[in-house]
């Protein structure tokens, strides 16, 4: 029998805590062989990562990541909001971030993550950056970012140095996969 085609009811769902920045809960679920477990998961809204090109560079920000206490360089990211597109939120992270402003946001690919315990989705968008100001900054009260740049053929080797992160990865290696970078 192909495993596409085996069952999974959900016996139960249970949201157990909210946190306003995710829900976890589990599915009590019946296997295939009938047998029950329970599958804890985390459900985020969707977030979109920004490759951000400035002429022959990539921006990039750095910032420090409480949960595995480093500073990491990372690629512009953020929660998209409701209503909006990938290309909307990617603009508008771009800007808060950074200040810059960018125009033609191409959604690359839009994927599930950590799919064994999220329920997230991840949308890749690729811009260019337009102007040189980094007025108009629109901060969170818990972002502290620096703005810093790598040129374009350094932005992968620059992301894989540790403490690399998954988005940052996905984003220049589906960039480049594209022929954006």
């Amino acid at each position: 029998m192909d495993p596409r085609d085996w069952d999974w009811p959900v016996l139960e769902s249970s949201a157990e805590y909210e946190t306003g920045w995710y829900t976890g809960g589990y599915d009590r679920v019946e296997q295939p062989d009938g047998t029950e477990k329970n599958y804890y998961w985390a459900d985020l809204p969707d977030a979109v990562v920004v490759v951000a090109r400035k002429g022959e560079a990539v921006v990039f920000i750095e910032q420090y990541r409480p949960p595995i206490r480093e500073h990491c360089l990372e690629l512009v990211a953020g929660i998209v909001e409701e209503g909006e597109s990938y290309e909307e939120a990617a603009l508008r992270e771009l800007r808060e971030e950074t200040g810059y402003e960018a125009a033609n946001p191409e959604l690359l690919q839009t994927f599930n993550v950590a799919t064994g315990v999220l329920r997230h989705e991840r949308g890749i968008v690729v811009a260019d950056v337009t102007g040189e100001s980094e007025d108009g900054r629109a901060l969170d009260t818990n972002e502290f970012i620096e703005v810093t740049e790598r040129p374009a053929d350094e932005a992968l080797a620059a992301a894989r140095e540790q403490p690399a992160n998954d988005a940052t990865i996905e984003g220049l290696l589906l960039a480049r996969a594209d022929g954006y970078l």
